[in-house]
């Protein structure tokens, strides 16, 4: 029998657990620069000095590697789950070397299992391995099953010699149910970094013995934290970079300087590619042209230092710091610029209701489908990263009621959650 494995690889972070002998998931461990936590970094940071080998780093080895580096003349990637549906994005060419999509993936994945293996002391070749209801930028049935696919030969090529799927908010289902005494009709709702996913089941005594019969419906919709977090890029950051700003042609016109660069910027995951060369002679030009030349500076040297994740980072503290109070700051101070901002929550949930509405319509779809009113819910199990966030709760709270609200481990349900499922599989339930 092999150890039963749940494997949440996600947008942001992955998780790995394993069901021990008494029947409870325990959690992989990772050093990093945060200490000894239970999540791995999604990233993966390719370096090399002069014209020396390739050296490629992952996970909390990635991010250490990258803060280390005074000058970031290396490459970070992060977010590749973001692309798997994309039948534009191939490859990517890192130092002349071009990597297909499936290649990056498994490079992240091997490193995770072997730290993983480390870190259990056991080997790791079957996995349950959650995904999303639907994938980001999926317009249909098919990008999915193309996203899937390409996930599974990567896993594969990572060591991964069988996996099997499981929706992700299906898997946190399976770590709410734990201990529960009586029957629930729940609904689940999970925020990763790249999509927001919704499971109404039953769980409880009576449905663990029949789980052909406990499922009851799935949604699902590309707008999570991701996508909060380029809200404050574009309201606060592009701003202080030059979004909006003019420079002045050679046939002497004041134009604006390109918005597509801060599209770029918006997306973690489309960062790494303003650093083309191209792109930067672009930016040169129209740092000399600018009529506010400073702000294109800054934007420059956050491209050309590659401090994208260093951004992302300083995005993503404010954002949690405005789960906790009604203001917070926005910095960002490195040797090469400093960047300072005051963000209020009210002007934040200002800047995400077109995606609230668009989780909240997701959620009322999927209750439509299934005939149920929000009085029929008996529970709502919220996890992941952007849970936190008190817009999202106060939508939840407005639908369901407050006291129905349930939450915990929210970085890591759904891996507990699908190492309790392969243990189930494992016994042919």
């Amino acid at each position: 029998m092999h150890p039963a494995i749940g494997l949440d690889f996600g947008t942001t972070n992955c998780a790995l657990a394993v069901v021990t002998p008494d029947g409870a998931p325990r959690l992989a461990h990772f050093s990093g620069p945060d200490g000894d936590v239970a999540t791995f970094r999604s990233i993966l940071y390719f370096d090399r000095d002069e014209h020396g080998p390739i050296e490629i780093h992952a996970g909390p080895g990635a991010l250490l590697h990258y803060l280390e580096r005074e000058e970031h003349g290396g490459r970070l990637v992060q977010s590749l789950k973001s692309f798997l549906s994309s039948r534009l994005f191939s490859a990517t060419r890192i130092f002349e070397q071009t990597y297909r999509l499936e290649d990056l993936i498994a490079l992240l994945a091997r490193k995770l299992r072997e730290g993983a293996e480390r870190a259990l002391g056991l080997p790791i070749a079957h996995a349950v391995v959650g995904r999303p209801v639907h994938f980001v930028g999926a317009a249909n049935d098919e990008d999915d099953a193309l996203a899937q696919r390409r996930l599974e030969a990567a896993l594969h090529n990572a060591g991964f010699r069988e996996v099997a799927f499981e929706y992700e908010p299906v898997g946190a289902a399976y770590h709410y149910e734990r201990g529960l005494e009586r029957d629930e009709r729940i609904l689940i709702a999970d925020f990763g970094g790249g999509t927001s996913d919704f499971s109404l089941l039953w769980v409880g005594p009576s449905y663990r013995r029949r789980r052909s019969e406990a499922i009851l419906g799935h949604d699902g919709v590309d707008v999570a934290g991701d996508a909060f977090d380029g809200k404050i890029v574009r309201h606060k950051v592009a701003p202080m970079l030059g979004r909006g700003a003019e420079f002045e042609s050679s046939f002497g016109r004041r134009l604006p300087v390109p918005g597509w660069i801060y599209v770029h910027l918006e997306r973690w995951h489309h960062v790494s590619f303003l650093k083309s060369p191209r792109t930067l002679q672009l930016l040169f030009d129209l740092r000399r042209e600018a009529l506010e030349p400073a702000k294109l500076d800054a934007l420059v040297r956050i491209v050309e230092q590659d401090l994208g994740f260093m951004l992302y980072r300083a995005v993503e503290r404010a954002k949690r710091e405005l789960s906790e109070r009604p203001t917070t700051r926005l910095r960002l101070e490195h040797d090469v610029l400093t960047l300072d901002a005051e963000i209020t929550r009210a002007e934040f949930e200002r800047w995400i209701a077109e995606e609230l509405a668009k989780i909240a319509g997701c959620v009322d779809r999927l209750l439509a489908r299934e005939a149920l009113t929000p009085a029929q819910v008996d529970r709502v199990f919220m996890t992941g990263g952007s849970s936190f966030v008190p817009a999202v709760r106060a939508l939840f709270a407005q639908r369901f009621g407050s006291e129905k609200l349930r939450g915990g481990q929210e970085l890591t349900s759904v891996a507990s959650g699908l190492a309790l499922r392969a243990a189930e599989m494992a016994r042919g339930a």
